[in-house]
């Protein structure tokens, strides 16, 4: 009999659309592939719904707060499921960006700046010199994400995330180029440059077909590469992540840059629509989307 797996989508974070694309292209795929698979669109009574479905693994396709924060993790803990991606405690600290930023440092993995805010201080006295970035600090995919440079309007009215929280994550803007790197099993695969056709690589940027090219693997020095390699293997050890996980970086290697790779975050949900990162590395190294996501179903567990 083949393996029975409930594919989680949806959901009601800020980045529902996405995580629907991502779920319906892992549930066709593991169809293909002979699984047997109930697509879910998560509501919150999705203990009861797992309960009653009794599966044999879960494919998490959720992104966001809820489903790549710790909090379907705990619950498909206690149900004794199988899941894939990376356990409570890694999804957790991960999603916190303030204490994952902490940690690589302490590893020795460069980052930038920052500082956590309220509302009020942030518009009473700007937290450090301007270009700075505000965002939220438990959100993925750039959601809410503004630059500040100088000369910009810099206001309470101004559409941010200042508008839906009482706290923000300030960090000091970094220039350059934006890189990606997957790990999969412990093991980084590549470098990809996004160079955005327009703007900065933000939540459009990265979900609308045409605004953003994509370099595979990244025009750097092969020393550069293993360099930013090795950060994001580290990145994803260090915090006890398993399965599979992207890390961003940005890297100003221009006549005025520093050439230091910055790590930006690190996220343990990567998004499995046919523009995300994670599927094109693994093309690039030689695996179909049919073979990562029957790899990450066969990798799914409890208790780590």
């Amino acid at each position: 009999m083949s393996k029975h797996v409930a594919v989680l989508m949806g959901g009601w974070s800020l980045e529902r659309a996405v995580s629907l694309v991502s779920g319906a292209a892992v549930a066709t795929a593991l169809r293909d592939e002979g699984y047997r698979v109930s697509e879910i669109d998560v509501t919150r009574d999705i203990g009861q719904v797992l309960s009653k479905l009794k599966p044999d693994v879960v494919f998490n396709a959720l992104h966001g707060r809820w489903g790549e924060d710790g909090c379907v993790q705990g619950l498909l803990e206690i149900l004794d499921i199988p899941y894939s991606h990376s356990g409570v405690t890694a999804s957790s600290t991960a999603m916190d960006k303030i204490l994952a930023k902490k940690i690589f440092k302490s590893a020795g993995i460069p980052v930038a700046p920052d500082c956590i805010t309220g509302r009020d201080a942030l518009f009473a006295h700007e937290p450090m010199a301007r270009p700075f970035v505000v965002k939220p600090y438990n959100e993925g995919s750039s959601v809410g994400v503004v630059i500040v440079r100088p000369g910009d309007n810099f206001s309470p009215d101004r559409p941010g995330p200042w508008q839906d929280v009482d706290q923000v994550m300030v960090e000091r803007y970094l220039p350059g180029r934006e890189l990606t790197v997957s790990v999969m099993d412990g093991k980084a695969m590549t470098v990809t440059e996004l160079k955005p056709r327009s703007g900065f690589y933000d939540y459009e940027a990265k979900y609308e077909d045409g605004m953003t090219d994509h370099i595979i693997p990244a025009d750097l020095a092969p020393d550069m590469l293993d360099r930013i390699m090795n950060y994001a293997a580290q990145a994803h050890r260090i915090l006890g992540c398993r399965g599979v996980t992207r890390s961003d970086f940005r890297l100003d290697d221009g006549p005025d840059g520093d050439g230091i790779p910055y790590i930006l975050e690190i996220n343990t949900q990567p998004g499995m629509t046919p523009l995300s990162l994670v599927p094109e590395q693994a093309r690039h190294m030689g695996m179909t989307f049919e073979q990562l996501v029957c790899w990450m179903v066969e990798d799914a567990s409890c208790g780590r």
